[in-house]
């Protein structure tokens, strides 16, 4: 697999390599090895989700306090998502910045997003499945959401803006700006990461 570190620090999209045959198609959509060497860290699996969404379906920007926060590794199994990241780290030095990857049934790319990190999706076509392996559990009283649409954050969702279908607690998130005490900060994002290095195994 091909990992790409995205322009948010921490995040990154993995590619897998794929084997097709007459029988279909079967490729390793998460491997600890190059997943500890890109994060640093192994992958604590404390809950796995998995969504469907109708196209135009606009899921996010979901984050949750540090600590623990929530890190996420993200793939769409069917159908295709413009999955987006947002640098939501107070002190980051990218703080306010986004990426997108296109999530798709063709290439299978996944998405790796640290703690403190905001996660949101767009539905691209109709029955799109997004899975995702969370390294802790929903915990409604530290889930946190930001307004998609505001203006400073200025994210490209990939559908025009009368076409996407939002929840009712995404459609009412605040502002970056209006949030600011609730956002976790880079130094604790950071603190709480380095908790999670991965320890030196016997030999090496």
């Amino acid at each position: 697999m091909q990992v790409r570190p995205l322009s948010v620090p921490g995040a990154f999209e993995v590619t897998p390599r794929q084997h097709a045959d007459e029988r279909g198609v079967f490729l390793e959509w998460f491997k600890d090895v190059p997943f500890v060497g890109a994060a640093g860290h192994p992958l604590t699996l404390a809950q796995a989700n998995l969504s469907v969404s109708r196209r135009g379906t606009l899921r996010g920007i979901h984050f949750a306090d540090v600590p623990p926060g929530q890190a996420k590794y993200v793939m769409c199994v069917a159908g295709a998502v413009r999955d987006v990241v947002v640098d939501l780290r107070v002190g980051s030095p990218t703080f306010g910045q986004w990426d997108a990857v296109l999530m798709d049934s063709i290439d299978r790319r996944a998405v790796y997003l640290p703690e403190g990190v905001g996660h949101a999706f767009t539905a691209l076509a109709d029955d799109s499945v997004v899975v995702y392996l969370c390294s802790e559990g929903y915990a409604p009283g530290r889930e946190h959401a930001i307004d998609p649409f505001d203006p400073e954050l200025g994210i490209d969702w990939g559908l025009p803006r009368e076409e996407l279908v939002l929840s009712d607690k995404d459609a009412t998130a605040p502002s970056l700006a209006a949030a600011m005490g609730s956002l976790p900060t880079w130094a604790a994002c950071e603190a709480y990461v380095a908790t999670l290095a991965a320890p030196t195994r016997p030999g090496a």
